[in-house]
């Protein structure tokens, strides 16, 4: 199962590509430009892998939460991309990408992701590792930071930019219950790594069906965003 994988949810632009369970990946942070970047991206990850879309059998995506411009640009990005090929397209939620990194790159087992969602609140849920991937323990939601409590009195390692945005606000429902704290953003190579386990169960749709997630009703950026 050969994979492209693209998210463009975050400051973090990334793209990767899993080519007989090897994973080569391009990741730029930047604060806007993701729609310009994104495709020259993709290129460059198939060259390194030395493959071209003839070889991709699924289209992954970031689909939310993150910025609502940046979400749109994955979705839209993808769904050209599996509509041209006509290819499935898996979308992979951005928190559970960042669980994935913090279990790969940090040894995690339980995660509380809390990610900058701007206008004061944050995008939060906890995830556990499962035979090495982030499964969600809760619904994924926006809310205060103040209004983010531990699902149970276990040790959490705390996953997000919202930690270091709102660390204070956080940490006093979690108490002494935070084991470490990394301001993650999802990147490619970690949703590649969701969706390789979500195609082996079956678990894609096709392209038409690709939606967006922003998780906040009220959509309108703060001013500068991207």
């Amino acid at each position: 199962m050969n994979i492209l994988a693209l998210d463009t949810c975050t400051e973090m632009c990334s793209a990767a590509v899993m080519i007989n369970g090897k994973i080569f990946e391009r990741s730029e942070l930047t604060q806007r430009g993701h729609s310009e970047k994104i495709l020259g991206m993709l290129d460059a990850v198939m060259a390194k892998a030395k493959c071209t879309l003839a070889d991709i059998d699924v289209v992954a995506f970031g689909r939310g939460p993150g910025s609502f411009t940046g979400v749109r640009i994955g979705v839209g990005v993808a769904q050209g991309i599996a509509f041209a090929r006509q290819l499935p397209v898996i979308p992979v939620s951005t928190m559970a990408a960042v669980a994935q990194l913090a279990i790969d790159n940090h040894a995690a087992t339980r995660i509380a992701v809390a990610m900058d969602a701007r206008m004061g609140e944050v995008y939060a849920a906890h995830f556990v590792a499962e035979n090495g991937l982030a499964e969600k323990l809760d619904q994924e939601q926006v809310c205060a930071p103040d209004k983010f409590h531990p699902v149970d009195n276990a040790q959490w390692f705390a996953a997000g930019t919202g930690w270091d945005e709102y660390g204070s606000l956080l940490t006093q429902n979690f108490a002494q219950q935070i084991s470490d704290k990394q301001a993650l953003l999802p990147t490619a190579a970690a949703i590649a790594k969701l969706a390789f386990a979500a195609a082996q169960k079956g678990q894609t749709i096709s392209a038409e069906q690709a939606v967006p997630v922003y998780l906040r009703d009220n959509v309108a950026k703060k001013k500068g965003e991207q």
